[in-house]
């Protein structure tokens, strides 16, 4: 006798291998760009989920992995957390909410962009005011980071991933789906 998932043990099995892979690649792919910046892969599996679930699992995910990584490999603690949950959700969240709603590959594309630029603009605001205090630093010499840091490796980080998401998203699924892993 073969057992048939139902769909939320499925999502929930997913959802599970989703977290997993994602903190598998944040361990593995942590590739030191500027000061203690690091381009992390770890959105676009977060970014599959949001796809395949929407907004609201991406979230889950991102909290999962965020606190994971915080009690596991970052040296950055509660303030690292937070910072990766703001520009992981900024991304992954704005993208499956627009692809949602507009279930296509311009859907896909159009709120891969959207989300490229809210985390991007979220990670200049939100560096710009918690990093005075968190490494002790005039707001001034922060403020001069933020066009020449800040703002090329976010807008180069997330573009990087909203790719690769565009590339491998269409083949996962139709994987996931031959597997029976995914209703749709």
């Amino acid at each position: 006798e073969v057992l048939i998932m139902n769909s939320k043990a499925k999502k929930g099995a997913l959802t599970g291998m989703l977290c997993a892979l994602a903190f598998a690649t944040v361990v593995a792919i942590r590739i030191p760009v500027v000061l203690f910046l690091k381009y992390e892969a770890k959105d676009i599996i977060i970014a599959m989920g949001g796809f395949i679930f929407g907004p609201l699992t991406a979230f889950i995910i991102s909290i999962i992995v965020s606190f994971m990584e915080m009690i596991t490999i970052s040296t950055e603690g509660y303030v690292g957390f937070f910072m990766n949950v703001i520009s992981t959700c900024s991304f992954v969240c704005t993208a499956s909410y627009i692809y949602k709603k507009k279930h296509s590959i311009y859907g896909a594309i159009v709120g891969l962009v959207v989300g490229v630029i809210l985390a991007t603009g979220s990670m200049l605001l939100f560096n710009y005011i918690v990093m005075p205090w968190y490494k002790n630093m005039p707001r001034e010499a922060v403020a001069k980071m933020l066009i020449p840091t800040f703002l090329p490796f976010n807008l180069a980080k997330h573009s990087i991933n909203a790719g690769i998401i565009l590339l491998i998203y269409k083949p996962i699924v139709i994987g996931l789906r031959k597997a029976n892993l995914l209703v749709k």
